[in-house]
């Protein structure tokens, strides 16, 4: 769920990986909750470690392995940086570079998600919040029906009437601007670029592995 202040606004340039991305679209109410659980896991975990007897230290040390990954990809790794050239999606375990004329579409469902080179990938950074949408049209829904010169429409788009929409949807209209408008420059054309998280797949893997063998062998 996120939060009209700051889980899908674009952030500053500074928190961009690469010079090129101007904008950056991450959930605060994502890494809040990553960083609650990574500390619950840190003092249960280090309870365990310190204190458990017999195997409790091992199997401790082999789920922290297994969990502490998995928790930072879904929940403090997923982000969206967009520029002048291209779109980069950071998700769980992959990143996606989709070249402005490459990205066939930019939709917000009960998912965002983006099209390009015939495949859809699914926008983890900007979740889409139903509550926050039902709300930003109950508001625009209200001023229509309290406006007495009929200037304001319950239909018209958010961005020119004045209101403010849910956090989601103002966030793919500014991507889906970004794509049409950029899609012609000669340093946005190629095709998508996937990179695979292996820093966090092998750990998680090794973790797994590691807790089956320790039930295993009990």
């Amino acid at each position: 769920m996120t939060s009209p202040d700051d889980s899908s606004a674009p952030r500053p340039p500074e928190n961009t990986p690469d010079k090129g991305y101007e904008r950056c679209y991450r959930s605060a109410a994502g890494i809040g909750g990553g960083v609650l659980l990574l500390l619950i896991g840190a003092w249960l975990g280090g309870d365990a470690i310190v204190r458990g007897a017999g195997r409790t230290p091992w199997l401790t040390l082999a789920a922290l392995l297994c969990g502490v990954p998995l928790v930072i990809a879904f929940t403090l790794r997923p982000a969206v940086w967009a520029g002048e050239d291209a779109l980069r999606v950071r998700n769980p375990f992959r990143t996606i570079t989709l070249p402005w004329a490459s990205v066939a579409g930019v939709r917000a469902g009960y998912s965002s998600e983006v099209l390009a080179g015939g495949a859809k990938y699914q926008l983890w950074a900007i979740p889409v919040s139903l509550r926050q949408r039902k709300s930003a049209a109950r508001r625009q829904a209200r001023a229509a029906s309290e406006d007495v010169t009929g200037t304001v429409s319950a239909s018209v788009s958010a961005s020119s009437s004045g209101f403010t929409r849910a956090p989601a949807d103002q966030a793919i209209d500014d991507l889906r601007e970004l794509a049409e408008r950029n899609a012609s420059r000669p340093g946005a054309q190629g095709e998508p670029e996937v990179r695979w998280a292996f820093e966090l797949i092998v750990p998680s893997v090794v973790g797994l592995v590691l807790l089956v063998v320790l039930f295993a062998v009990a």
